[in-house]
């Protein structure tokens, strides 16, 4: 069988550090030597690989970046009038004003913004202005918060401080040893862990995610804001992901809590490289007392793309769609568990639905998944990041597929040897270095 998707991945591991620019899109994080790995073109929810095999993706939906699909007409159109007009010149485009000026009517607890193109960068951003406004440097943070030396410099002394906050494994290689104990760790829901911290540290910062895995319990949320008043510390929202996704604006919103800064990015430009800060008024200002500034922050498209995506996303009320397909799904995979006498554990957002099974083997039981899913034109496995586009009947006929994989994996639970029924290697759980 053709795979020349795995040929050009062995070549990029030989030419790119770790293969490629994001540690979710590897090929081992899958499917190790069987992953397709590169696309010919995206529709839909639909995916082509480089020998033009079709499949329904089940899977991440480019890391949760298109709500409304991949190539939405109307957001695609809007591009192609940008790119037409022109995407840079020395003068600013007014997109950025007025993506500026509807991200604020959206939050009216925030009053400026600064825009990105990436999460990593509007994270760094917010946390320059935050220590700038707050003038203290220690942060403290619950959550993944990308790839920085700001954020990593949590690992310096201890290399498991991050392993709860999604990504076990990662490195601090690299990063700065004097930066240790700048930035310090808490648990979610735990509001004792993060009191804790801030009577022995000098914090001006906490950075969490709103949720990721778990709801907030107890009036967490509300908490953690009357602890950073109380104490004069900035408090940032981190809706890199989950901006959008339950409601047309930040997850905040559901809970009526207001942060000082919030950040957004993924979904806001349907699969077009946008992110933007948020803030309020005071501590945004902060940014003119300190360089922040990059060239390709200026460019058009991510913008244009942002705001004709607002538009249609209201129109369709997109969050309203994903939720509840998010929740049919989850509730069909504990269903398809219960039938098959086994345990699994689900989690996230809705719309970012995941599961893991109860298992030593979780592992092979996902990679088997993978393997079977593939063979009936479906990227598939433990995760679903859903898109309007995932129909009743899309979800319909992926169970269908799914419940004898279901029946295969009771069987292993019961002593058939999994490790026969992989064609590869076992996919990876973390950051690993890749041979």
């Amino acid at each position: 069988m053709s795979n020349k998707g795995q040929k050009i991945w062995s070549k990029a591991k030989q030419l790119i550090p770790g293969g490629n620019m994001l540690l979710s899109k590897r090929a081992e994080m899958f499917l190790p030597e069987q992953w397709p790995a590169y696309y010919s073109k995206a529709k839909g929810c639909k995916v082509w690989d480089l020998d033009g095999k079709e499949y329904i993706d089940m899977s991440i939906m480019g890391i949760g970046t298109n709500i409304l699909g991949y190539g939405h007409p109307e957001v695609d159109a809007i591009v192609q009038q940008t790119v037409t007009a022109g995407n840079m010149s020395t003068f600013n485009c007014p997109e950025e004003v007025y993506l500026a000026e509807r991200l604020v009517e959206l939050h009216p607890w925030a009053d400026m913004v600064r825009l990105a193109r990436t999460g990593g960068e509007a994270n760094a951003i917010a946390i320059r202005i935050a220590r700038a406004a707050s003038g203290k440097d220690k942060v403290a943070i619950c959550g993944y918060h990308g790839w920085h030396d700001w954020y990593l410099a949590a690992n310096l002394g201890d290399e498991q401080n991050l392993a709860g906050h999604l990504l076990p494994g990662l490195d601090p290689s690299g990063v700065p040893q004097d930066l240790q104990g700048s930035v310090l760790p808490f648990r979610y829901n735990n509001i004792d862990e993060l009191e804790d911290l801030v009577s022995k540290h000098d914090i001006g910062v906490i950075k969490m995610e709103v949720s990721r895995n778990e709801d907030p319990k107890n009036d967490y949320l509300q908490k953690v804001r009357q602890l950073a008043t109380k104490n004069g510390i900035v408090l940032i929202f981190d809706e890199c992901t989950s901006g959008f996704r339950q409601s047309f604006g930040g997850l905040h919103k559901m809970y009526d809590v207001e942060p000082d800064l919030a950040i957004f990015g993924k979904a806001l430009g349907n699969g077009y490289a946008i992110t933007a800060v948020i803030g309020r008024h005071d501590i945004m200002e902060a940014a003119q007392n300190t360089f922040i500034s990059s060239t390709f922050w200026t460019e058009r498209i991510g913008p244009s793309a942002a705001i004709k995506c607002l538009e249609v996303m209201e129109k369709l009320k997109s969050w309203d769609i994903v939720t509840q397909t998010g929740k049919d799904i989850t509730l069909r995979w504990q269903e398809l568990a219960n039938k098959n006498d086994l345990s699994i554990s689900t989690s996230g957002l809705p719309a970012l639905t995941t599961f893991s099974f109860d298992s030593p083997n979780r592992l092979e039981y996902k990679t088997l998944i993978t393997q079977e899913m593939m063979k009936e034109g479906y990227l598939a496995g433990t995760s679903v990041y859903v898109c309007i586009e995932h129909t009743k009947q899309v979800v319909e006929q992926f169970f269908e597929v799914l419940g004898p994989i279901f029946s295969l994996i009771k069987e292993c639970e019961d002593g058939r040897d999994v490790g026969k029924l992989l064609a590869g290697p076992v996919c990876h759980g973390g950051f690993k270095r890749l041979n």
